[in-house]
Order: structure tokens, then C-alpha cells, then sequence
């Protein structure tokens, strides 16, 4: 566990043109971000609280004691505490939790979460600790404790006891212009998504939003069990010319709604067990995507296609436990899918993870479908995603995740049915190094490969890779901000260069380049437009995002996306296929 302790405070013509309109745009948003961006460094958003992977963590001492003893055990106090290592998934809720139980008959009366990107794109955090006596620690702090607003978030916290408000909101605008390849009409024949007008050839755009908000707290049974919950509701709202409809919406759901209990206990060698269970609407995934991520969908009746406000799941079962840094955890998950096209998919799992020689972190899972009403088709026939059995491995070595170095990682699953002969496989490999304080703008610089099987005709099985609930962002699984709207991670194969850039401590210019192939000819259950391919080259993808880290509270995103459809394309729908541009920008507030 990386932790530095201190107690110091303070593509020929045409592909020329297109390069040329895609460099333009980029230069567009370059000098607008590049003249407003701050120094220093600042916290992620919330949403990036809940789902980055942990690079290293330090902590800090605020107003250290002279006794240097009583300093180290308070270190040691949080560290154990805290509950997470390198390569966890971390959220700031459970951090929060966690840092609470080890407030309790303590010294500490305060902890301070800061939460940064970290240089492979995951976060970095730290925590800085605030020591006072015994009276200080026993009166507490909140703001329905203190009477001040000063306290807020916080309502409050005292002796294990730990409640804390929610206020989140996202203001978004997106363009596109050649929206579906500017063949909407082809691209979208049948999609029960279509209400009204949908976005295509000529240049449209749309505002988006959320608000959410909610409380969250955790209270102690005794010294070693605690309870804790969550309650939250999201309101969205659209209105212009998004890419499915040009009808304005709003729509008001709760997200967060569950219970749990943790406890556990740390042995005299220091070693900790960590037992959790928990059941209700809340967010989940697995490493970093590959399989699941998207546990709840957006857009539609509900608005808020591009921000994404959903991740909770209708229902999710899990229980956890933890020695050390080995993590077995099973579950049963009812993800909160659209209405309109909900496929009642149910799916159960046992997760493995652990780390090996300090370095090395892998993991197992073995996933099982009880229910489901989606669909495979072949030629001659349906048969339903009911029975799907996934084998699933992953590693990540990455010796330094602190600083500069090499990083390796890679994924690998298998898919069968046991309805169905059913044989699909999806890999990947990335390789990559990060020159972190090392370089100008510390460059980290990465390689991705990943391929997803699709069905061969040749053969008597079914051979198309399930996607399941694969996705999160556009660094993770999300391939290609506008290809993946039209290919999504089933038939394809990607190669993904990627470099990630730090100007300025606030600011981070996140460049990729994709290039995309199918596995097969035959695409029977895509898009239905590329149900048979002419050809295995799909196009190319350039696109850029860049980060501002305004304050703790404060941020600003955008992008630009150029996406350049090859001729398989064109012979596939019988038309031209346009270039697709793509423009985001969003303003973030959390509180």
C-alpha cells in the first residue's frame, strides 16, 4: 500500500481536410481552456470520487503532537481504518464511513478527504487529521450540532456517528454535426428510442442537466459492528436537439436507497478482517469496467443522455469480505435499466481480488444470468441471454502507481450458456509509462488492444461477445466518444493510443487515437443498419478531453470528437458515410 506518512502541515486530399477541420477544432478549445486554468491542485469531482481506482493514498497530520509516538499511532489509526489499498475501487461515501469508526474514542476530531487525479487515471488521496482533546473530540462537529452553515456538509459527526448531505449539479452542453454518420434515417430505422426528430447531417446541439442530493450516515452497534445508509433522488431534465429526440423532458427518480452493516477487528500483528453487507439501490462495478460498470442507464424519458447522472441499480445484494488487501465479495444485481427496453436481466457473481508482491494486483469473478429477456440472433434463430456463465481474469502491474514508471495491464473472459452452445471471448492488453514530475507537463503515455468475438458462420456455436454492463467513460470502456454510439464492445476490435497530459496542476488533456475493426461479417444483433458487414475496417477516431479542476467543490469538462467512417461503412448502409463531430462541455458542482 503506497502511503507516504508525514505529520508536517502546511488519414489523399480527403483525409487531409478532415484532419485539418478536426486540428481546428481542437485549437478552439485549447486556448479557451488553456487561458482560464488555475494553478495548484485541486479535488475530483464526485462522481470521480465514486469510481476511480485508488493510485496512493498519505496522510498528513495537521497540528502534529509532540509526543511523536501518539502521532505514528494515529497514522496507523486512519491507514487501518480507511479500509482500502492501491488498485481499490474508492469511494468517497465509504471513505467517509470508514474515517468516522476511526474518529471514534480517538484524539482525531477532524479528517479532511482530498481527492486528485492520479497520473495512470486513476485518484489520488489524501487525508489530513486534526488532533484536539478529549472535550473537542466528545462535543463533536455539524451543522445540527454547531448551528452553523459553516459546517455543511456535514449534519453530523460524533462518536461514531456520521451524517452527511449531498449536493450535486451538472450543467452540459453537446453538439454534434453528422450525428449517426449523417445517415440518422438508416442508422436509427426501428429504434424504439426515436421520439420525434433525432439528430443527423445538418449541425445540431442541446443543454442537459441534474440535480442530486440525498444523506448519507453511518452509526456505531458497539466498538466493532456499525450501520449505515444511503438516501438520494436525481432530477433531470433535456431540451433541444439530442440524439435520439427533440423533445424536452424531465424526470425525477431516487437513486441511492440502501442499508448495510460493516464490522471487524484487527488483530495484535495488525492484520484486519473486514466483514460487509448491504442490500437496496446503489452504484456497483468490477476493475475497471470490462464487465460491469453501467449498473443503471440515462437518457430517454429520463434525460440526461451524455451526463450520465444513474449508476445505482435497482437492486444490488452484496456482501463482502476483507483480510488485508484480499477482497471476496458475492452479489446478485438487478441493474436499473430504461423502461422502455428493460430486459429484466438478473446477475449473480463471486469477485476474487488480492495483490501479489506489492505490485502486482489481480483478480477472478465468475458471473451467472438466472433471468433475462435479451435477445441473441443468429440466422435461423433467438435464444435468450438466460443461462450465460462468465470466467473472468485480470492484472495490473504497475510498480510505482505514485510516480513515473511502466504500467502493464490485461483482462480476459470467457462466455458460455448452458442453454445454448455458446463459446464468446473478449481480451485486452495495455502497456504503458508515466513520466509523472519527471517531464513537462508529466506525459503518461499508453497502448490499449481489445477484442471482442463476434459470430463466426462457420461454426455451430454462437460466438458473439455479451457486453453485459460494460462501459463507464471514455478512458475506461466507453471505446470512442462517437463510435460507440454506433459500435458498442461486442464484434470489435480496438487499438487505442492514448496520452495523458498535466500542464498545469488543475488541468489535465486527455488525447486519444482509436482505430477500429470487426471480428466477423456477420453483426446480427448490433445496429441493425451493419447486420452484414462488407469488409472488417470500421474507421478511425481522434478525439480530446480536457479536465479543470476549478476548486474541491468546481469543475469544468469538455471535448471535441472527430470520428472518420471508412468505405465498409459506406458499402455496408449503401450510402455516404459522413465524419462525425462531436462537442461537450459541462460544469460540475458538488457540495
Amino acid at each position: 500500500m503506497a502511503i507516504r506518512e508525514q505529520t508536517a502541515s502546511p488519414a489523399a486530399s480527403k483525409m487531409s481536410g478532415r484532419v485539418v477541420m478536426f486540428l481546428r477544432a481542437l485549437a478552439v478549445m485549447v486556448v479557451a481552456v488553456l487561458g482560464d486554468a488555475g494553478r495548484g491542485f485541486a479535488q475530483s469531482p464526485a462522481s470521480v470520487d465514486e469510481s476511480g481506482r485508488l493510485e496512493s493514498i498519505e496522510i498528513r497530520i495537521a497540528n502534529p503532537s509532540p509526543d511523536a509516538a501518539l502521532n505514528s499511532r494515529v497514522i496507523d489509526r486512519i491507514r487501518v481504518g480507511l479500509g482500502v489499498f492501491t488498485g481499490d475501487h474508492f469511494s468517497r461515501t465509504i471513505a467517509e464511513f470508514n474515517l468516522a469508526k476511526a474518529r471514534r474514542a480517538s484524539p482525531i476530531t477532524q479528517t479532511t478527504l482530498q481527492v486528485s487525479p492520479g497520473p495512470t487515471g486513476g485518484v489520488s488521496v489524501m487525508i489530513i487529521a486534526t488532533l484536539g482533546s478529549a472535550a473537542a473530540t466528545a462535543a463533536g462537529r455539524g451543522a445540527l450540532i454547531s448551528g452553523t452553515i459553516s459546517d455543511l456538509p456535514v449534519l453530523v459527526d460524533r462518536d461514531g456517528t456520521f451524517v452527511k448531505a449531498r449536493l450535486e449539479g451538472v450543467s452540459m452542453y453537446y453538439g454534434n454535426k453528422n450525428a449517426w454518420y449523417g445517415q440518422e434515417q438508416r442508422l436509427l430505422s426501428g429504434n424504439p428510442l426515436v421520439k420525434g426528430r433525432s439528430a443527423g447531417r445538418p449541425y445540431s446541439n442541446w443543454a442537459e442537466g441534474y440535480i442530486h442530493t440525498g444523506l448519507y450516515g453511518i452509526t456505531p452497534l458497539n466498538d466493532n459492528i456499525s450501520v449505515y445508509a444511503g438516501l438520494s433522488g436525481i432530477y433531470s431534465a433535456s431540451i433541444g436537439q439530442e440524439l435520439f429526440t427533440d423533445r424536452t423532458r424531465g424526470h425525477f427518480g431516487v437513486e441511492d436507497a440502501y442499508v448495510g452493516v460493516v464490522g471487524g477487528t484487527t488483530t495484535t500483528q495488525g492484520d484486519r478482517l473486514v466483514l460487509n453487507a448491504s442490500i437496496g439501490r446503489q452504484r456497483f462495478g468490477v476493475g475497471d469496467g470490462f464487465l460491469i460498470a453501467n449498473t443503471a442507464s440515462n437518457g430517454s424519458a429520463r434525460g440526461a443522455l451524455q451526463s450520465n447522472p444513474r449508476w445505482a441499480a435497482d437492486r444490488l445484494a452484496l456482501v463482502q469480505a476483507r483480510y488485508n488487501n484480499t477482497k471476496i465479495e458475492a452479489f446478485d444485481l438487478d441493474p436499473d435499466e430504461l423502461p422502455l427496453v428493460d430486459s429484466r436481466t438478473r446477475i449473480t457473481g463471486v469477485n476474487l481480488e488480492t495483490r501479489l508482491r506489492g505490485d502486482l494486483d489481480v483478480g477472478a469473478m465468475y458471473l451467472y444470468v438466472p433471468q433475462s429477456n435479451f435477445q441473441y440472433f443468429t440466422l435461423s434463430d433467438t435464444f435468450s441471454r438466460k443461462g450465460l456463465q462468465v470466467y473472468n481474469g485480470r492484472f495490473r502491474w504497475q510498480p510505482n502507481p505514485a510516480g513515473a514508471g511502466p504500467f502493464l495491464a490485461g483482462e480476459a473472459a470467457l462466455q458460455r450458456n448452458e442453454r445454448i452452445n455458446m463459446r464468446a471471448t473478449g481480451v485486452t492488453a495495455e502497456i504503458g509509462y508515466s513520466f509523472a514530475d519527471t517531464l513537462p507537463w508529466s506525459p503518461t503515455l499508453s497502448y490499449r488492444y481489445a477484442a471482442f468475438s463476434g459470430d463466426n458462420p462457420s461454426t455451430s456455436r454462437f460466438e458473439r461477445w455479451d457486453p453485459l454492463l460494460s462501459g463507464d467513460n471514455g478512458e475506461r470502456w466507453v471505446q470512442g466518444i462517437n463510435h460507440f454510439k454506433v459500435f458498442q464492445n461486442s464484434n470489435l476490435q480496438t487499438h487505442r493510443l492514448q496520452l495523458r497530459l498535466r500542464p498545469q496542476g488543475q488541468l489535465e488533456i486527455v488525447p486519444q487515437i482509436w482505430v477500429f475493426l470487426s471480428e466477423s461479417a456477420r453483426n446480427l444483433g448490433g445496429n441493425p443498419a451493419f447486420s452484414f458487414l462488407s469488409g472488417k475496417y470500421l474507421g478511425y477516431e481522434a478525439n480530446l478531453t480536457m479536465k479543470w479542476f476549478i476548486s474541491p467543490q468546481w469543475m469544468l469538462q469538455g471535448h471535441v470528437a472527430a470520428t472518420f467512417p471508412s468505405s465498409t461503412v459506406d458499402r455496408t448502409i449503401g450510402a455516404r458515410a459522413e465524419p462525425w463531430i462531436s462537442t461537450m462541455a459541462f460544469l460540475r458542482a458538488s457540495f
